[in-house]
């Protein structure tokens, strides 16, 4: 099932060079695959969806970006220009509401280690995340089956004397920060800071969430904990080609990919790649030119805020918005609950109705694969890929979309980049 389907990652290393190409070719004597197991390849991925995991996709997304909007007022002194409609609430660092993932989504994961001596561990890469936890040895049965982060193994590691408490939804993840040194892709992120988590819900049980923790990859201003993010960490060392990491996205095994300081070029048509600024840091926030259906643009006159994020199944749009661009398809049906809404279409036409997304200059189309997670599993209607919330006057632009462009997030340039695949 759609939501139940846990995609392969493969984490590639590029070797650095003192003069570096502006991108980086995928070459095995260059480059490090590290596959991984999913349960796609294990034959648990059928395309069928359960209304409960839409509601609770969506709620967790409600609760993300909550506390790092949050977060953000925490950090800067300012609300986040975009979190008018949000009920974030004024509350003390480190005990707001995070719900960095949904399990009943589709999470790209991959290895990093910790520590020295290195341990490895899987985690989430999540763009519209900043913050790096694991769960440690002092987690007990809650994390049974995932590998746990011991300080005390490692002799770099320094507790900061910070506790944090991440809730969501139902449940949390608590513990204390600490910082250690962090080896990602094959670079190393000195003097990291991490959270070893005491408390996992059951959420995060290995049945739910296969991968041990997660690694958020956008900006300091969104952070919960004190120290830097890593892609901040590794930016700072100097030890990068490029400070940017590449994705390309998927749910056919064996065909998704992380570059950590470079992008892989074999993989996208490089004449397509187009670049639209950060437009606010603390997320990955551009300009979204337009959402278009046959050729009738959604957006017209103005340029929406969009936040790009890996760690987001559907692209989440405000309602008025959304409901423009289902307006006059032939039994699109609106399905509200609270402040979110997502719609389903009869699956013998769900497939001519595809968005397509225009970035700066370039627009891309989203495929039908990707677009259409799949019937019900009590009627004969498809879910479409673009829901709303009533509290959001932007856009969270998620794996729908991202499956069908290789990625581009561009630190040092505060940019991010799309191409057309290969």
């Amino acid at each position: 099932m759609k939501f139940t389907a846990i995609c392969t990652l493969f984490v590639v290393a590029v070797v650095g060079s003192p003069t570096p190409p502006p991108n980086i070719h995928s070459n095995m004597g260059h480059t490090k695959r590290i596959p991984l197991n999913s349960r796609s390849t294990a034959g648990n991925y059928s395309k069928v969806f359960d209304p409960k995991a839409v509601w609770g996709q969506l709620g967790f997304v409600h609760h993300k970006y909550s506390a790092t909007m949050g977060a953000y007022q925490r950090n800067t002194g300012s609300p986040h220009p975009l979190s008018s409609r949000f009920d974030v609430h004024s509350v003390a660092k480190r005990n707001g509401n995070v719900s960095l993932v949904n399990y009943k989504s589709d999470l790209w994961y991959g290895e990093i280690e910790v520590g020295t001596p290195p341990k490895t561990f899987t985690v989430v890469f999540d763009t519209g995340s900043s913050d790096l936890f694991l769960p440690s040895t002092e987690c007990g049965v809650a994390c049974d089956g995932h590998t746990a982060y011991d300080p005390a193994a490692s002799s770099f590691s320094k507790d900061s004397g910070q506790p944090f408490v991440l809730t969501y939804g139902a449940g949390e993840t608590a513990g204390e920060e600490y910082v250690d040194d962090v080896f990602v892709g094959g670079y190393e992120a000195d003097d990291q800071t991490l959270g070893a988590a005491w408390i996992y819900s059951p959420e995060f049980s290995k049945d739910n969430f296969p991968p041990d923790g997660l690694s958020g990859l956008a900006f300091r201003e969104i952070s919960e904990f004190e120290g830097s993010p890593l892609f901040q960490t590794l930016d700072e060392s100097g030890k990068l080609p490029q400070s940017v990491i590449g994705f390309k996205l998927s749910t056919t095994p064996g065909d998704s990919e992380m570059v950590v300081g470079g992008t892989n070029t074999d993989l996208y048509h490089s004449d397509t790649l187009t670049y639209v600024p950060v437009t606010k840091k603390g997320y990955w926030q551009v300009k979204l030119g337009a959402i278009s259906r046959l050729g009738q643009e959604v957006i017209e006159s103005q340029a929406a805020d969009a936040i790009i994020d890996t760690g987001t199944t559907f692209v989440i749009t405000s309602y008025s918005i959304a409901q423009s661009y289902y307006a006059n398809i032939s039994g699109a049906t609106a399905h509200t609950e609270g402040d979110d809404t997502y719609w389903t279409i009869p699956c013998d036409t769900i497939n001519s109705t595809v968005p397509t997304f225009t970035f700066g200059t370039r627009a891309f189309k989203v495929s039908t694969e990707t677009y259409n997670l799949g019937p019900d599993v009590d009627y004969a209607d498809c879910l479409a890929g673009i829901a709303a919330s009533a509290e959001m006057n932007f856009t969270i632009v998620g794996d729908v979309f991202l499956q069908n462009v290789y990625s581009v997030f561009d630190y040092a340039n505060t940019r991010v980049g799309f191409a057309e695949l290969a």
